[in-house]
């Protein structure tokens, strides 16, 4: 690049100033920089000397900047919800529209400080109701849709009758794969599903699932996201739809039900009660902070290839009891707390996944420790305890159990 340099007077030789030749240098070298992710757009703007609005309009102009609008399906939801914070922080110029149906697992508290933001906006629906969720897609055209929208708790699938499992699971993922089919700017679908359609593994045996492996799920709740999963695999091979699927092992952070095992057990511990352990606690989950989850699927949805399945993991096998004793531990309880109860039908013993395929060909692998996620995630609840008494209230039939 080539610069003017001036000459200083005497008075000024603590004063050197070097100064670009021409506006259109400072636009190029403010770019380049802006590129490489070294300066934010106020920073490239001070350079160009030009106000960031008008940098913005040329960068865009260059194709230097990429704006994506993405659907996040299930987005007031424990993971759902994670995902959209992590978008609005990450990439400054993506819009972000959520539609959720708002069940007892969806809450919009979870989305309040994304609701500053320009940049997001809410719908209240059903993935089964394709009539709705078309026209909000055609109200919104996103580039992009991730499925988070699921009936997922185990033991509710259990205790009551499977439907809502069904609707959700299965032909709400039927809903999103004729829309991806039938709408052609949507550029992918990414399909958010489990590890539990595996089936189960045995405590100690030196094996993992690897994304071709076979469906064997045991409860209804793992046989209705199978079902969704054959669909999407299907609609791929019949139509060409750009969907990927991905499976994901236990997540744990912040905005998680109180009804899940991390925050089930911390809160029981700080008000003093028993935690409930099912069986002898002998069950093994892979534990993954939600936010390295977060950026496994962001890399998914912008480089992954259509078709493919993707395994994500963190190889942090623990069991239930040994959770239990962490959480107890980190929050200086006696381990007498924990109590043994039934087990549940079903219960599959161990899971754990191979995530060699994501590591090889995306480059992914999880940031956070599990001493790390999980002093993260205990602070955080016991940074919000209004939020989980909010749940309690708005939640009577399970409140007993939190």
């Amino acid at each position: 690049m080539a610069f003017e340099v001036i000459p200083l007077e005497p008075d000024t030789v603590t004063r050197p100033a070097v100064i670009p030749a021409a506006e259109p240098y400072r636009i190029t070298l403010a770019g380049k920089l802006f590129q490489a992710g070294h300066i934010s757009i106020d920073e490239a703007a001070e350079i160009a000397g030009i106000a960031p609005t008008e940098l913005e309009a040329i960068f865009m102009k260059r194709g230097m900047i990429t704006r994506n609008k993405i659907m996040v399906c299930g987005g007031a939801g424990f993971i759902g919800s994670n995902f959209v914070h992590y978008i609005l922080e990450k990439y400054p110029y993506d819009d972000v529209v959520v539609y959720d149906k708002l069940t007892y697992a969806g809450n919009l508290e979870n989305l309040r400080n994304a609701e500053r933001s320009h940049r997001y906006s809410f719908y209240q629906g059903d993935i089964a109701d394709a009539e709705y969720l078309d026209e909000v897609i055609r109200k919104e055209h996103p580039d992009f849709i991730v499925n988070f929208a699921a009936e997922t708790h185990v033991t509710r699938s259990l205790m009551f009758r499977a439907d809502e499992f069904l609707r959700t699971n299965v032909i709400g993922t039927h809903t999103l794969l004729e829309a991806v089919r039938t709408n052609e700017h949507i550029k992918r679908l990414v399909h958010v599903s489990t590890d539990e359609v595996y089936g189960t593994l045995e405590l100690g045996e030196d094996r993992k699932f690897f994304e071709t492996d076979p469906f064997e799920p045991n409860v209804p709740y793992s046989a209705a996201k199978a079902g969704g999963d054959l669909l999407a695999r299907a609609y791929r091979h019949s139509y060409g739809a750009r969907v990927i699927v991905t499976h994901c092992t236990n997540n744990y952070g912040p905005f998680q039900h109180p009804e899940k095992l991390i925050p089930n057990a911390l809160f029981r511990a700080l008000r003093n009660k028993p935690i409930t352990i099912h069986g002898n606690g002998q069950h093994v989950r892979d534990w993954i902070y939600v936010r390295d989850h977060c950026e496994a699927l962001d890399l998914i949805m912008r480089k992954g290839k259509d078709g493919d399945v993707y395994n994500v993991a963190a190889n942090v096998e623990k069991s239930t009891s040994e959770i239990a004793r962490t959480v107890l531990r980190m929050l200086g309880k006696p381990e007498d707390l924990m109590t043994a109860v039934d087990d549940r039908p079903g219960n599959d013993l161990r899971y754990s996944l191979h995530i060699n395929k994501i590591k090889d060909e995306l480059g992914w692998e999880p940031r956070t420790s599990f001493e790390e996620g999980i002093a993260r995630t205990i602070q955080w609840y016991q940074n919000n305890i209004g939020w989980v008494e909010a749940i309690r209230e708005r939640d009577k039939e399970f409140s007993k159990y939190i």
